[in-house]
C-alpha cells in the first residue's frame, strides 16, 4: 500500500478536533494582500511619508500658537479652526468624490495642502509669522481636507476593488495610527533643535512623495458623474442612509 500523503500524515497526527495552523508567511501574505496591488503600494509608501509631514505640521503649530501667546484658549481654538470645515463641508467632498475623477481630486487637494504648508513655513522662517496668519491657513487646510479624506476614503476601492478594500482600510487605518506615533516624535525634536518653521517645511517637502506617487499611477477608465440626480439630493440620500442604518446612526 501507498504511504498518504505528507499532509495527510500530519493531520493524523494531530489531538482530535484541531488543524494545522497556517504557516506565518502564509498569515502576512493575507494581513497584506492589498499591498500586491502597485497603485496601493505607491499611495501607501507616500501617504505614509506625507501623514509623519502632517502630524509634525500639527504639533509644531500647536506649539508655535503657544508660545507666540501663551493662551490656552487660543491654543484650541486654532485646533478648532482645522477641524470646523471638515465637519461643515465633508458631505460636499463625498458628493464631488462620487461625481468627479477621485485620482485627479486628490492630486489638487494634496497640491493645495503642499502650498499651504509651503506658505506657514515661510512665514515663520522669516519670522513674520502672526497668530492670524495661522488661523487663516488652518482653516483653508480644514476646507482641503473635507475633499481629500472622502475622496482618499473612497478611492481606495479603485485601487484594491472591492474583494480586498477591508485589508486596504484596514492597512491605511494602521498607516495613519503608525505616523501619529512617528510624526510627534520627530517634530519634538525638530522644535526644540531647529524651530517650528523646519517642522513645516519637512510637512511641505513630504507631499511631493504622496504627489509623486499618485501620478504614477495606472488606473483603468472609470465613468464618472453618470447619475441624473443632483448634487444636493446625493448629500440628503446619504443621510437618510446614515439615519435608517443602526451601526452608523450610532456612531
Amino acid at each position: 500500500m501507498a504511504d498518504p500523503p505528507i499532509s495527510n500524515s500530519l493531520t493524523n497526527q494531530l489531538p482530535h478536533g484541531s488543524t494545522p495552523s497556517q504557516p506565518k508567511q502564509g498569515r502576512v501574505r493575507v494581513t497584506l494582500r492589498a499591498l500586491q496591488y502597485r497603485n496601493f503600494q505607491l499611495f501607501f509608501s507616500g501617504q505614509l511619508i506625507s501623514l509623519i509631514g502632517t502630524w509634525m505640521q500639527t504639533v509644531a503649530q500647536s506649539w508655535l500658537v503657544y508660545r507666540m501667546t501663551g493662551s490656552s484658549l487660543l491654543l484650541g481654538l486654532v485646533g478648532f479652526a482645522s477641524q470646523i470645515p471638515v465637519f461643515l463641508i465633508a458631505p460636499l467632498g463625498g458628493m464631488v468624490a462620487d461625481r468627479y475623477n477621485r485620482h485627479r481630486v486628490i492630486i489638487a487637494t494634496q497640491t493645495a495642502a503642499m502650498l499651504l504648508a509651503g506658505v506657514l513655513a515661510t512665514l515663520t522662517l522669516m519670522g513674520t509669522v502672526q497668530v492670524w496668519h495661522i488661523f487663516v491657513l488652518a482653516a483653508l487646510l480644514g476646507v482641503v481636507n473635507a475633499f481629500d479624506i472622502p475622496g482618499r476614503q473612497a478611492f481606495l476601492v479603485d485601487m484594491v476593488g472591492k474583494e480586498d478594500l477591508m485589508n486596504a482600510i484596514a492597512l491605511n487605518s494602521s498607516m495613519f495610527n503608525g505616523a501619529r506615533l512617528i510624526g510627534p516624535a520627530i517634530a519634538g525634536v525638530l522644535v526644540a533643535k531647529i524651530g517650528e518653521g523646519w517642522c513645516f517645511f519637512a510637512n511641505a517637502v513630504s507631499y511631493v512623495a504622496v504627489i509623486v506617487g499618485l501620478v504614477m499611477m495606472k488606473l483603468p477608465a472609470r465613468a464618472y458623474g453618470t447619475s441624473s440626480a443632483s448634487p444636493m439630493a446625493h448629500i440628503i440620500e446619504g443621510f437618510r442612509f446614515a439615519r435608517a442604518t443602526g451601526p452608523i446612526r450610532a456612531i
